[in-house]
């Protein structure tokens, strides 16, 4: 059945409003999946907080105008999904380890801010440490001085305590 021209406008405000709101958008040929991979597929980019949806290109082409997207209108071509992130790692992270498993989702490139990604582009930044991951590590390195200032502090304490009980232990015996 084809889409009314209302359907259509309110899909191309969608897209809009996905690749606007978008850090990242990571395009992919997704020719041969099944139901069952696709629903897997959006279920594992839901945990990442990543959106996936599979677009009509013309449709996608006209969203795109406009944006950033418009630099990778080129790439709309063929069956393609188009992931989107607010945190670039995770939007591609989740597109690459889908790739992996799944020789028939092939990544094919996208967009980050201004700066138009090909295939290996976006596989580098899915190697990246994600925004999550950093501030971990931050804050393992924030912490690291603190606990061994206290160990620091504690340890005359400690030696104190044991020259304590030595005492007393010579003085019972």
């Amino acid at each position: 059945m084809a889409m009314t021209r209302a359907a259509k406008q309110a899909e191309i405000e969608e897209l809009k409003g996905r690749m606007d709101g978008a850090e990242i958008i990571v395009l992919a040929q997704n020719a041969g999946l099944d139901a069952k991979s696709i629903t897997e597929l959006r279920l594992e980019m839901r945990k990442e907080d990543v959106g996936f949806k599979i677009v009509k290109n013309t449709l996608a082409k006209i969203a795109a105008k406009g944006g950033n997207a418009e630099q990778i209108s080129d790439m709309f071509a063929g069956p393609v999904g188009m992931a989107t992130a607010a945190d670039p790692v995770s939007g591609a992270k989740a597109a690459q380890a889908f790739a992996k498993k799944n020789d028939k989702f092939v990544v094919l490139g996208g967009v980050y801010g201004d700066k138009i990604l090909d295939a290996a582009a976006v596989e580098a930044l899915s190697k990246m440490p994600s925004l999550e991951e950093l501030r971990a590590t931050i804050a393992v390195m924030v912490m690291a001085p603190a606990s061994q200032i206290a160990s620091a502090v504690n340890a005359p304490a400690g030696k104190v305590a044991g020259a304590v009980k030595a005492v007393a232990e010579k003085a019972e015996a």
